[in-house]
């Protein structure tokens, strides 16, 4: 018998440590590692990308996690941006300078894709490697739409690695379509109708 994993809201004080946890879920992820290809800016500016990417859901109670932070989900409630000039300015010092305009072109279709109604935002979403084939992103998902639903809001992501989509689509999320630039991975915009 499998155990059920056990959602909560994680607390301000856990943000280092769950960026962490967010850090090596993307470890191998296609676009994080096209931002970063070199191992060690990767481990040494990743936290502070993913940070400014989704880490006010920190300071709005939006940021979850299961299993005590073997996976973490960070959800921007509507109106709630991520930092744009903060994440900029991290990913100017990770990414090769060859992809810099790749990255901005998908960086701005990624803005046209967004709805412009009021919407939850997923920015991201990861297990601990160690920690997969536990049910936790789907617990999280499960969590999360829940709020959406109970506010009659819609929901929009990005999936950066294909072998996410199945389980986004899982919890209502259907593709709109794929954003690639160059050398870039792709990436697929997703939403989920209010309901």
């Amino acid at each position: 018998m499998t155990d059920i994993p056990t959602v909560t809201v994680a607390l301000p004080e856990d943000r280092t440590r769950l960026l962490d946890t967010l850090v090596l879920g993307f470890a191998a992820d296609p676009m994080a590692r096209w931002l970063a290809p070199d191992a060690n800016t990767y481990l040494r500016l990743g936290a502070a990308l993913f940070d400014a990417f989704g880490g006010k859901a920190f300071e709005h109670g939006t940021a979850y996690t299961a299993n005590d932070g073997a996976a973490v989900a960070l959800w921007l409630p509507p109106g709630v941006e991520g930092d744009d000039e903060a994440m900029m300015e991290t990913s100017a010092q990770m990414v090769p300078p060859e992809a810099l305009g790749d990255m901005a072109a998908v960086f701005g279709e990624m803005a046209t894709h967004h709805p412009q109604e009021a919407c939850w935002y997923l920015p991201l979403i990861a297990a601990d490697p160690a920690h997969l084939g536990q049910g936790l992103g789907g617990a999280l998902m499960k969590h999360a739409t829940a709020v959406c639903d109970e506010q009659g809001l819609p929901a929009y992501l990005e999936s950066s690695n294909i072998r996410n989509v199945s389980l986004y689509q899982r919890h209502g999320f259907e593709v709109m379509g794929e954003i690639q630039h160059g050398s870039s991975p792709v990436l697929r915009p997703m939403y989920r109708a209010a309901r």
